[in-house]
């Protein structure tokens, strides 16, 4: 690490938690983000602005001006362009060091199978129930920490599946895959645009807490934000011996 990094990442190093070494490890990480709407434009900047050392965000839609709403790294100028080129752009003037990886392409099984065995970590910041169960398919195939959230009107939720470990529940056992349920995005029924920023947020400080090794993830529990009253709940969850996706895997 050179002067000029000590310099940028001071504030994280003055952190007796991370320090040196957990900053060390954040240049080294490769995160990988599926995603890149309101969840993984808040989540993108602050992991970018931490000095992870590569970011791969892999997303197929373009900027649309309904989307400025609320997906923070986008702007007027940038409607039309692929979101994952524009976000790159902006990635890149927050912080010219780190590396960005653009995937303009919709996460099928084979994408997720190569680049979640090159992550360290994954963020779901999805909207699509499919979507998800792929991926957390994959990252029980390679063993990876995958870091989950959503957002939808005033509701938002997000946990850690830890699966590194082989008593951590997968996304399937607390939301299997069958019966698919009837999907309703923030086109039909709204988003609140700081709820997207605040868990999109979070999903960034798991990331960076299971880098560092800093403090307990939200592994084995679910933690629920109604923003119109702002009210948390916290809901524990646990490994299901009978789940379709990890049950004989783990």
């Amino acid at each position: 690490m050179n002067d000029k990094q000590l310099l940028r990442y001071s504030r994280h190093i003055f952190l007796d938690e991370l320090g040196i070494e957990a900053q060390q490890l954040f240049l080294d990480a490769h995160i990988l983000m599926i995603g890149a709407g309101g969840l993984g434009a808040p989540a993108a900047l602050y992991l970018a602005a931490a000095g992870i050392g590569t970011l791969t965000l892999v997303d197929a839609d373009t900027v649309d001006l309904t989307n400025l709403q609320r997906q923070i790294i986008y702007a007027t100028e940038t409607v039309g362009q692929a979101k994952v080129s524009a976000a790159r752009a902006a990635l890149l003037r927050l912080n010219p060091e780190i590396r960005v990886n653009a995937l303009a392409v919709h996460a099928d099984a084979a994408l997720l199978d190569e680049w979640v065995a090159r992550a360290s970590v994954v963020l779901d910041c999805t909207d699509d129930f499919a979507t998800r169960h792929s991926i957390n398919q994959a990252c029980i195939t390679h063993r990876k920490p995958l870091v989950s959230g959503a957002a939808l009107r005033f509701d938002g939720q997000i946990s850690t599946f830890n699966l590194r470990t082989a008593d951590s529940p997968c996304y399937a056992c607390l939301f299997p895959a069958e019966p698919m349920p009837e999907e309703m995005g923030c086109s039909r029924a709204g988003v609140f645009a700081p709820l997207v920023g605040m868990i999109g947020s979070m999903q960034a400080a798991e990331a960076l807490r299971l880098i560092a090794h800093a403090g307990a993830p939200l592994s084995g529990r679910l933690l629920l934000l109604d923003a119109l009253h702002m009210n948390w709940r916290l809901l524990h969850i646990t490994r299901q011996p009978d789940c379709a996706a990890c049950g004989t895997v783990i």
